[in-house]
């Protein structure tokens, strides 16, 4: 067992469903580098995903043949998204106004969120348990 998380798994299984549609319902096992490279590029430029998203079905088509198929790829050579240049960090008094305006157990959420790292799914199945006092 691998312990992925199930959305992990849902994605995974999403990419690999839409790498096999894009190839006309062929069977992976029957492609390689090639099939690889032309999905990912077309994710990149045609469908304009972002960075982190193409990353995901490259991780997602690794995963199909490596571990499922248990097939080694050779390097694979794809245009990749381009990430954005801008990146917005708030100032500490902005984070304070934000926290300002929420109450309850939103606020406490929304506090674990900003100050662990955690992602609102992961924050939302958190039980006292696993907190650490």
């Amino acid at each position: 067992m691998l312990y992925y998380s199930k959305r992990t798994e849902d994605a995974y299984v999403d990419w690999a469903t839409k790498f096999i549609l894009f190839h006309n319902k062929r069977y992976p096992n029957a492609m390689a580098g090639p099939e690889i490279e032309a999905f990912l590029t077309h994710l990149a430029t045609e469908r304009q995903l972002a960075a982190s998203t193409q990353n995901q079905a490259f991780s997602a088509i690794l995963f199909l043949y490596q571990k499922v198929l248990e097939i080694e790829l050779p390097k694979v050579q794809f245009l990749r998204a381009q990430r954005p240049d801008r990146l917005l960090v708030l100032s500490i008094a902005e984070v304070r106004s934000i926290l300002d305006g929420i109450v309850g157990t939103h606020r406490l959420l929304v506090e674990l969120l900003y100050g662990s790292g955690l992602r609102i799914l992961e924050c939302c199945r958190l039980r006292v348990k696993d907190v650490d006092f």
